[in-house]
């Protein structure tokens, strides 16, 4: 493509980050403006929750690359001024009340945190963790003895508490429903971590609601519905993500839970590419559209729409459908999608040695776990990928080499 042309990327995270990379990787020699609604250069999320709050360090210890990659790449960037608008008839962005004009546009917009509506949610001592900047504010928060309530028993919510018990704070997990990671992870599952936190002395309550926070000029106590009142300097709210879709949708693409593309990373508009948590993909491990909020998605999907968008021959984007958590010395992995399952089979006992678990429906296995035995997950993956139908016996059997019964 010619060096003239110019490419805007929305988005300077994981997903745009990457992006660049692969852009130039491909050869592309055109201008690339890389826009970012932060004051930092492209990041990796997941230390955020964990690494960066029990380690410590600085942007250095979580960026995708030096300082000078984008220099010496000449890649421009744009931070702190996120896109406000697009005008694709006349193919521009506003950002800062100018108009930049772009060849083709990246929407790696991400997504932002969801705000708990609670009676004194804005008092001092409430925090949210999605950007640096929160996971630096938590991590100066969480002293030793700090009463810590965590309101979200998803990952983010979990490895939190993991990591504010490392500091040695008291920690409770409130979840409003009656198990924990209840969308990715089987009752058992979800089950076996409560106990296992519990273990490690957090204070888990289930089928907990927040009814207020009360402080005089912080906050000081939180009250469940029912009427518990328990003391906390410090409350992480971590109850899900929603997508930055809205310049999308007001540009006339299509939106729905995301910004709706296409297998390569196209959408509705011809010149215009969406990557990482704001995209709605299809998957063709699942026949239906959906929308990946995990590390590897945003760094792969990234990767691949960047190429395509300054490649002649595009290929398809297939997500593995691959989740981790880290949580304590525990490390949770997710394959497929536990949608409409009929059975579960376990793989050895389960102990924090290690196991697995497997999800079937109509007897082909459609999603796995596995608990501190990550070794095994690449040939977990082909198990799923292939939707095989092996027994329970040998499923269930860890002398059972399941990479010779695939290939069989």
């Amino acid at each position: 493509m010619s060096g003239s042309d110019s490419i805007v990327i929305a988005g300077a995270a994981q997903a745009g980050g990457r992006a660049v990379q692969a852009m130039r990787s491909a050869g592309y020699e055109g201008r690339i403006l890389l826009i970012g609604e932060e004051t930092w250069l492209p990041y990796e999320r997941p230390p955020l929750s964990k690494a960066l709050i029990t380690e410590g360090g600085g942007h250095e210890a979580v960026h995708l690359h030096a300082p000078d990659y984008y220099e010496t790449h000449r890649v421009e960037t744009l931070l702190g001024a996120p896109v406000e608008s697009i005008d694709p008839a006349a193919r521009t962005v506003r950002v800062d009340g100018a108009d930049i004009a772009y060849d083709r546009l990246l929407l790696a917009t991400g997504a932002r945190v969801r705000r708990l509506p609670a009676p004194g949610a804005d008092l001092p001592g409430m925090r949210y963790l999605r950007t640096l900047d929160d996971s630096f504010a938590i991590r100066d928060a969480l002293v030793p003895g700090a009463r810590v309530a965590v309101v979200g028993g998803g990952f983010i919510g979990l490895e939190i508490a993991a990591s504010a018990r490392k500091r040695g704070c008291e920690v409770t997990v409130i979840e409003a429903t009656d198990r924990l990671m209840g969308r990715a992870v089987a009752p058992e599952i979800g089950a076996w971590f409560a106990a296992m936190h519990r273990s490690k002395g957090v204070d888990i309550r289930l089928g907990a609601g927040v009814e207020r926070f009360g402080g005089t000029d912080k906050l000081e106590h939180v009250t469940l519905v029912g009427g518990e009142e328990f003391p906390c300097d410090l409350a992480i709210v971590g109850i899900g993500i929603i997508p930055n879709s809205e310049i999308a949708l007001e540009a006339g693409l299509t939106v729905e839970n995301g910004i709706v593309v296409d297998s390569h990373g196209r959408t509705s508009d011809p010149h215009i590419w969406a990557a990482g948590d704001v995209a709605n993909q299809p998957s063709v491990l699942l026949g239906r559209n959906l929308r990946l909020e995990s590390y590897e998605n945003a760094q792969n999907q990234g990767t691949a729409v960047g190429r395509n968008m300054v490649s002649d021959e595009t290929k398809p984007h297939e997500d593995r459908l691959w989740v981790w958590s880290d949580q304590f010395d525990v490390n949770l992995q997710m394959i497929g999608v536990a949608d409409g399952y009929d059975a579960i089979v376990h793989r050895g006992e389960p102990t924090e040695e290690g196991f697995a678990v497997f999800y079937l429906a109509g007897g082909k296995v459609v999603a796995a776990n596995t608990i501190n035995l990550g070794r095994e997950m690449r040939s977990i993956e082909r198990v799923v990928a292939a939707r095989a139908e092996l027994s329970p016996d040998q499923l269930a059997d860890p002398s059972v080499n399941l990479r010779k019964l695939i290939r069989g």
